[in-house]
Formats: structure tokens, sequence, C-alpha cells
């Protein structure tokens, strides 16, 4: 009698899971067919639940679309275990497309990607990896790239092995409400134009903030980016990316990093408790990748950071990867790392007769509270390191 009871009680439960297995499966093929059927003006829901998805999920070629679930953590949509595909979500080519009130979580790849979408908004969207950060989570958390007109708003990402807020290569961007921690990049805006990013929460990620041009993009430089009124504070997560990615070389300990972008305000943050870097200005030649695109700009211009609080608790900054290195060995800052750092590293195409940087091209710092600085002079070996802040206290023509 014990052998037939384990008998029929492990039936059951392989029925169950079979059955289980069955319904999750319909799911999946009933809300794809949806995203395949939607026409113009169309509310896809997704009832409150939890639901496994084995697959990808995919929206081409629609125009005024809204995927709305009934809420942040009601509705989640689990691609633990994925099987086909990278996405939890992919759009493209689309327009007036609007994301809300989900949850996508374990992704194979990137949790929510669009691509060549013009008006692209998520909203109340949470995108996450469960688990400790990992090097095998997925590289992005939302991701649209080639975008214009992108809304990010009162969204939450967690655990990204690059960024978990990413923006790249698009055009009139609004990042704002949102909360950021446990990923590489907490936020970044990447070769991008036109872009505010206020009212955001970065904390616990390796770097809070990256804004970065990039080589090798279709979409070559990016600028008149403002950073405002946002709290990034103690982003001091060793890095987990995986090895060959450039933001693998983001040291621990970073709040913003600026690389070789251009036009570039950076002002009424919080900046707070990142033991290497509070605010760093470095160009492309810091990461020691050689440049082959011949049209890529490796310097950062116009770069101005007034009116932020700066505060650090005293302590010496990372001692990991190459920036480690050179905090170690090069820079020798102790106990004491100035908040603001630029590599110092010019294009003599911006100089003017006399030697001074022409004013549109300025790196101008001003009015922050606990300011401190040093210009690394890194094209010289790190051997006239200078914290003499009087040549950067300018008004920079970037300020809109």
């Amino acid at each position: 009698m014990k052998i037939q009871r384990i008998i029929l009680i492990t039936a059951f439960l392989f029925g169950t899971i079979i059955y289980q297995a069955a319904a999750q499966k319909e799911i999946q093929k009933r809300l794809q067919t949806k995203l395949i059927m939607a026409k113009d003006g169309d509310v896809i829901e997704i009832e409150e639940g939890t639901f496994q998805f084995s697959a990808s999920l995919s929206l081409d070629n629609k125009k005024n679309i809204t995927i709305k679930g009934k809420g942040m953590d009601k509705t989640i949509l689990s691609f633990k275990g994925q099987t086909e595909g990278a996405e939890g979500l992919k759009i493209t080519n689309a327009q007036n497309i609007t994301i809300q009130d989900l949850t996508v979580q374990d992704t194979k790849g990137d949790c929510i990607k669009s691509q060549m979408v013009d008006g692209m908004i998520y909203r109340n969207v949470k995108v996450e990896w469960t688990g400790k950060p990992n090097k095998k989570n997925g590289g992005y958390g939302l991701y649209p790239v080639q975008c214009t007109n992108v809304m990010i708003d009162a969204c939450t990402a967690i655990g990204a092995s690059d960024a978990g807020i990413y923006v790249g290569q698009s055009k009139g961007i609004v990042v704002k409400n949102s909360i950021a921690y446990h990923n590489v990049a907490g936020i970044e805006i990447e070769n991008s134009i036109d872009a505010d990013v206020f009212d955001n929460e970065a904390y616990q990620n390796t770097g809070g903030l990256l804004v970065f041009d990039l080589p090798d993009l279709i979409q070559k430089k990016g600028g008149n980016v403002r950073v405002f009124k946002n709290k990034i504070h103690d982003n001091n997560l060793p890095n987990f990316a995986p090895k060959g990615n450039i933001v693998a070389k983001v040291p621990d300990g970073t709040g913003i990093l600026i690389l070789a972008t251009n036009q570039v305000e950076i002002f009424e943050n919080e900046i707070i408790n990142n033991k290497s870097i509070g605010t760093g200005i470095i160009s492309y030649f810091m990461t020691e990748n050689p440049v082959k695109d011949e049209s890529y700009y490796p310097y950062p211009t116009g770069i101005s950071i007034h009116d932020n609080t700066y505060q650090r608790e005293i302590g010496r900054a990372t001692s990991k990867g190459r920036m480690g290195q050179m905090f170690r060995f090069k820079l020798k800052f102790g106990k004491d790392v100035p908040h603001i750092l630029y590599d110092g590293i010019t294009d003599p195409k911006t100089m003017d007769g006399n030697g001074n940087v022409k004013p549109e091209y300025r790196i101008c710092i001003k009015n922050n509270k606990n300011e401190s600085f040093a210009n690394l002079d890194a094209a010289n070996d790190f051997k006239s390191i200078s914290k003499k802040i009087a040549p950067y206290q300018c008004e920079s023509t970037s300020q809109k």
C-alpha cells in the first residue's frame, strides 16, 4: 500500500507539472498572437500573476500600441530557464509604443529591447535578474537603441551585467523618477543626443550614471545631455561585467563618469559615498583600447559641473582593475581622493592661438558643495597632477 501511495503521489505531481507547463505555453502563445495581430490603437492587457515564458516575445511594425499589466510586481513575466531567443520582449520598427505596469525577470539576454522606435515609453516597469549580481545575467534591463522620443518614467532596474537603464544611439530622451541598483552601470546614456536625466536614484551599482560616446557605432556623436537632481550614492559594488565589455573597465566606487562625449551639464545632484570617483571626465584614451574608427571623436568637450553636493567617507579608492592600479601606483591620493577627476587630455584642435581652450570646448566646474578636483595629467603619465581648480571655474556654453 505504501509503494502504491508513493506511485500515485508521484504520478499526480508529474501530471501537475505537465499541466502547468502546457498552461504556461498556451499563455505565451496567446500573448504572442495578440502582439502579432495587434491593430493601431490596441491596448494589450496582461492579467495579474507570474507567468513563465521559454521564448522571446516580439512586436514588430506596429503603431500606437500599449502593453499593460496590472502593476509592477503584480504582473510578472519570468524568463527563467529561457530556451529560445535572448530578449524577454523585443520591439522593432514601430511608432508610439507604451509598456507599463509590469515586471520582466531573468531573461537570457536583455529584458526589454526596443529598436528603431519613434515614441517609446516605459512607465512603471521593473526589469530584474533575481539572485545575486552575476556576469551571466543579461546585459541590459531597459534597452532602447536607435530610437527617437524615448521616455523612461518611474522604472526600476536590478542586476544587469552591463546597464540597468540604457539608452543608446537615440534622440530626444527623458529618464526620470527611476531607480537602478545592483547593476554594473545603473543608468547609461550612450552616443545619444538631447537627453534629460533627472529625479532618479542610482545606488549600489559599480557606476551610478554613465554618459559615454563610443566608437564603431552607427550614431557617432552624442551630446546635449543634462543630468540633474539625481541621488547618486554608494555605488561601490564590485564590477561583475563579462571581460571585454567597455563597462568592465568602470572602477567600483564611481558616481558619474563622462567618457568622450560633448555638451554635458551635471548639476544639482547629490553625489555621495562613491569611494573612487564622484564625477570623472575622461577621454577614450583612458580605456587603453585602440581607436580604429576614423570618424570617432575621443575627447570630452563642453562639460559643465555645477551646484552639485559631494560627500565621501574618508577612505581609499578601489584597488581593483586597471583604474585601481592607477590609484595605487600613479595617483597616490591615499584616503583623500578628490571628488572630481579630469584626465587632462585635450584635443590640440580646440585650442586658440594663446594655447587656451576655446570657450565652447572648456571643462567648467563651479559652485559645488565640498568641491575638490584633480587634473590627472594622464597624457604625461600622471607626472604633474594638479589640484588647482581655478583654471576650470568658468561658465560653460553647454548650459541651456
